[in-house]
């Protein structure tokens, strides 16, 4: 097979790229060709995505790619983070600059919600674990603060969906990041109307849901002039970057509930792929959640705050002039006393703080353990706090699962730091397999040359990412300290609930 070429557009909350796949049938090779910073821009007191300047750097990747590979570029997908949106008027403008999801205008807003619609009944639609960053949260946010402006929406879009209206003229909503709004009604594979109407959000703004895979149109005729390039197709892959990340999980095993998976970065999401959504009461109580997959599969899953603590404690070292590298931190934090200090990942604090590792330091006062004091005693308390959160999202995945998991599959960026890794395992207490890092891109290319006939099952996909990928196993060790460390934590926590 001659090779074929399908550029990735990958956006996360801290940088963007576009990616070049090169496909031969058997093995897939990515080539970044330009990457660009992203983050949440300060706008008169709220946090802000600049999608124009986003934008403006995606051509730049596009016109990259043509200039290297030509005529040989297939197609193009888009994938990016989960929960926030664009609304369009009629007449398509863009009604203001898209809201960051740590914008704290959603602040109390879902308790309020549940005063108009049960707990019981958001989750029997929707599945999706309780957060205030939500989008759902987010709408009545708007409802609330900007009537007129809403009322002016007549086209709600996620934010892939709105860069395929940038590069084709689409205007539809893709399967996987749908589900991450607490607005899709899950078992009925549509937007929750009833309950949106009871909120009193408007249900005609929401276009029609598509699969990942689904070929959306051609490069509209100015972007490919701009470029310099062809037409070629654009193709939702799956959308939300978590679901292309999964894609890309090399396992092995058959059958949905004996692997489990993390998706590592900014955020950790940890979860197994199950055939339907699970909209039990024992997982309503755990407040876990239920995104879409590839072939109608779901992703049972919990969202951890992940990596971010660590990306936010290297920023406050570096606000008092310590400048360390990833590497270095991870170094010093395999230096330091083994679980001198541990916190609860998601506890509310650590979402937006001003200060990450104060905010650290403050659990640790309020549950009567000793502060961290050096920046490989703040990096080991995350690591150490992390893998045990993983360690209780494990046993609630296979209690709702119904099987015992073998292995764990760590995919993403977090795949570079081996003593989380080694932690992951000890606290696991199963061998941990990490790689592919660049899961969500290879996720999105691999789906695109579904979508082009180049390759068949999600089976098949996998076994490409195998034949492409370097990959490392953990086994476990040390777990009689991590049990007695997971005890030490759940009371420590029980302390701030009492």
């Amino acid at each position: 097979m001659a090779q074929q070429i399908y550029l990735a557009i990958d956006l996360g909350a801290e940088s963007g790229r576009v990616v070049a796949g090169l496909f031969d049938g058997k093995t897939v090779q990515l080539e970044e060709l330009h990457r660009f910073r992203n983050g949440p821009v300060s706008v008169g007191g709220t946090l802000r995505w600049d999608l124009v300047n986003l934008w403006r750097e995606i051509q730049i990747g596009i016109a990259k790619g043509s200039a290297q590979f030509g005529d040989s570029i297939q197609s193009i997908g888009v994938d990016t983070w989960g929960v926030d949106y664009v609304l369009m008027t009629d007449k398509e403008e863009l009604l203001g600059l898209p809201y960051c999801y740590r914008d704290d205008r959603t602040n109390g807003l879902m308790n309020h919600t549940l005063t108009q619609v049960s707990r019981d009944e958001i989750f029997s639609h929707t599945g999706l674990q309780f957060m205030e960053i939500n989008t759902l949260y987010q709408l009545v946010a708007m409802s609330q603060q900007s009537p007129k402006l809403l009322s002016q929406a007549a086209t709600f879009l996620m934010i892939p969906d709105f860069l395929n209206w940038l590069l084709c003229g689409s205007r539809v909503v893709e399967f996987t990041n749908a589900t991450t709004t607490q607005c899709f009604h899950a078992a009925n594979r549509t937007w929750a109307f009833d309950m949106l109407g009871k909120l009193g959000l408007p249900g005609a703004m929401f276009p029609n849901v598509v699969d990942p895979g689904t070929k959306l149109g051609t490069l509209r005729e100015e972007v490919a002039r701009e470029a310099n390039c062809a037409r070629f197709d654009v193709v939702a892959p799956a959308t939300h970057d978590t679901g292309s990340a999964v894609v890309a999980v090399p396992t092995e095993l058959t059958g949905t509930a004996k692997w489990a998976y993390i998706s590592s970065g900014t955020w950790s999401l940890m979860g197994l792929e199950v055939p339907e959504a699970v909209l039990t009461e024992r997982a309503l109580a755990l407040n876990v959640t239920n995104e879409g997959g590839v072939d109608g599969t779901f992703r049972l899953l919990k969202n951890i705050m992940g990596l971010w603590l660590v990306q936010q404690c290297r920023t406050s070292f570096e606000r008092k002039g310590n400048r360390l590298e990833y590497a270095e931190l991870a170094a010093l934090a395999a230096e330091a006393e083994p679980f001198r200090s541990l916190v609860e990942p998601d506890d509310e604090r650590f979402l937006a703080p001003d200060d990450m590792a104060e905010a650290i330091a403050s659990w640790c006062r309020d549950t009567d353990q000793p502060e961290p004091e050096t920046p490989g005693q703040f990096i080991r308390c995350c690591l150490e706090s992390l893998a045990l959160k993983y360690r209780r999202v494990l046993g609630w995945l296979e209690e709702l699962g119904g099987d015992k998991v073998e292995v764990v599959h760590i995919v993403g960026g977090g795949t570079k730091n081996e003593l989380l890794n080694q932690f992951t395992s000890n606290a696991c207490g199963c061998p941990v397999v990490t790689g592919p890092v660049e899961a969500t891109a290879l996720g999105n290319v691999l789906i695109q040359a579904r979508t082009a006939g180049q390759i068949g099952s999600l089976a098949e996909i996998r076994k490409v990412v195998r034949n492409s990928s370097e990959m490392n196993r953990y086994e476990p060790t040390d777990m009689e300290q991590w049990d007695a460390a997971d005890a030490r934590l759940a009371e420590f926590a029980g302390r701030l609930e009492s």
